[in-house]
């Protein structure tokens, strides 16, 4: 065997996951499906390269006999037909883990990409958590002395676990020396620790699938379910997945990539604030007519943002698949009941929109909310567990309507810029000290909050765009001005001695990411070279 743990190999809980059978089915399934992986994600450059030259980004005419064809994803298994509510969240630590799973929602999103700081012990420590509460045996005692435990007087929810994008490496697991891909080692150490005991607990090994571009990136992600299907002696179909529309290349190609995990899909979620990041880094140096305004004025009733949505619910339901709607970023403050009335009322209307949209369940990010969502949900499905049945005929979405960011109105202001630089430092200096999910004013931020954050500065510097507030213009000279004050304003709010740790080297992240002349595609690549 050629795969190796480099850097850490004591980490807790190393010794049950990284045991010699998990790594030699990791190390396999490098070897078939990583050379894949990386044409793919060469691919990707070049589709960008093309469209920076003007070709545009459209429906694919080599695949219309999949759109305009009459075919449909298998019945989801019992454990996926109600998902009328999500909880999303990381799974490590285990504290989190066991709140999520504890929640009342029906559906827990274990999420190993944007919520996860993928520390080695998170990485490992999330695997654990996941293995053990599949054997119903997680539990969990604070240094405090407070005791966690699952509870067993309620219906716990589903497992779907979110491992990392094919971009993401795994720089611990090495392979003839070269780093891992993050997305087969989360996804092959839990298919293997977990899959038979998910199986016979009646539900499955269930994945939620980040960042896809394209039709073959799922493609290869049907490969690898198949693949690990007879590897493991798993019955056939027995993976599914659920995938997220969270790029816009990938909503050009709804239908297509249902049909390319054929017997493995289960349904499609709209990744609202990904899909706003896309966006941006896709026609990031095309004209101002994409230039995405502030980011708390581009509402999910954006005409280009329910294009998209819209699309997404008549795609699904044409196919027999699950319609999965977004997450309000919104959360509770459990000490400010004004700032809690104001989420619940902002969750709730987002969520009734969801519902009567069409959507089949939806996201939040907190227990609290998952009665709000609930219950905007239950007074459309009623005793149904989904709405299928509801199809969307008068539909018809345009690559035009998709493409159309002027359509949000707003403005570019001083404000959302001193928002974006404050958020950006803040959400990477609390992922580089290993959390991946932080609330910061009242909103839940994770890695895909913080790349809109970095992008539109970028977006807006090349642009020199005139602040709508102050009238200035974007230039370098004010970023680096409005980013000093506003990292000496988080400097309250810390230890000196974190703060140098990790608000530090995150404010000169941020500062080289939106200065840079290039710009980097996504923000986890170089943050992950500062993680210790």
């Amino acid at each position: 065997m050629t795969i190796e743990i480099a850097h850490a190999t004591d980490v807790a809980g190393g010794e049950e996951i990284l045991t010699t059978d998990a790594l030699a089915f990791v190390e396999e399934l490098h070897r078939r499906f990583d050379p894949r992986r990386r044409e793919l994600l060469a691919a990707r450059r070049g589709r960008r390269d093309r469209i920076a030259g003007g070709e545009r980004l459209d429906f694919l005419p080599e695949t219309r006999e999949v759109r305009e064809g009459d075919w449909r994803v298998p019945p989801a298994p019992e454990a996926l037909l109600d998902r009328r509510v999500e909880i999303t969240g990381p799974a490590s630590p285990a504290k989190m883990a066991i709140n999520a799973l504890n929640s009342g929602a029906r559906v827990w999103l274990a999420d190993l990409e944007d919520a996860s700081s993928p520390t080695w012990a998170n990485v490992v420590g999330s695997i654990r958590n996941l293995r053990d509460a599949a054997r119903g045996t997680l539990a969990f005692t604070s240094p405090e002395g407070k005791d966690y435990a699952l509870r067993d007087d309620i219906r716990r929810p589903t497992v779907v676990t979110r491992p990392r994008g094919w971009h993401l490496p795994e720089r611990h697991v090495l392979v003839d020396g070269e780093r891992g891909s993050g997305s087969l080692v989360d996804f092959g150490l839990h298919v293997f620790h977990t899959a038979a005991r998910l199986i016979d607990n009646g539900h499955g090994p269930f994945y939620y699938l980040p960042k896809l571009e394209s039709h073959l990136e799922a493609r290869l992600w049907n490969d690898v379910f198949a693949f690990t299907e007879g590897q493991l002696g798993l019955p056939a179909g027995s993976i599914r997945a659920t995938v997220l529309i969270e790029t816009v290349p990938a909503a050009f190609e709804m239908d297509e990539i249902l049909f390319e995990l054929r017997d493995h899909a289960s349904g499609l979620n709209a990744g609202r604030w990904d899909y706003l990041f896309s966006m941006i880094k896709v026609f990031r140096d095309a004209g101002p007519e994409f230039i995405v305004p502030d980011r708390a004025s581009v509402s999910m009733t954006a005409p280009f943002m329910r294009a998209y949505t819209e699309l997404l619910v008549k795609t699904c339901h044409r196919r027999g698949a699950a319609a999965m709607g977004g997450m309000a970023a919104f959360v509770p403050n459990r000490a400010d009941p004004e700032v809690t009335a104001a989420a619940f009322e902002k969750v709730r209307a987002d969520k009734t929109r969801e519902a009567n949209d069409g959507f089949d369940g939806s996201w939040v990010a907190h227990p609290d909310l998952v009665p709000v969502c609930r219950e905007e949900f239950d007074g459309v499905l009623g005793d149904r567990p989904n709405q299928f049945d509801r199809q969307r005929p008068e539909v018809e979405v345009t690559a035009s309507e998709l493409l159309d960011v002027a359509s949000a109105g707003g403005e570019v202001t001083e404000a959302g810029l001193r928002t974006n630089l404050s958020v950006g430092v803040a959400y990477t200096a609390v992922w580089l000290s290993g959390n991946g999910a932080v609330a910061l004013h009242n909103l839940m931020e994770d890695a895909a909050t913080a790349e809109i954050s970095r992008s539109q500065v970028w977006q807006q510097l090349q642009h020199r765009v005139v602040l709508a507030d102050t009238g200035r213009t974007m230039t370098p000279e004010l970023v680096r001005q409005v980013l000093a004050e506003e990292v000496e304003a988080l400097r309250t709010d810390v230890t000196p001695e974190r703060f140098a740790a990790y608000y530090e080297p995150a404010a000169r992240l941020v500062a080289d990411l939106c200065l840079s002349d290039d710009y980097v595609d996504f923000l986890t690549l170089p943050a992950y070279e500062l993680l210790e």
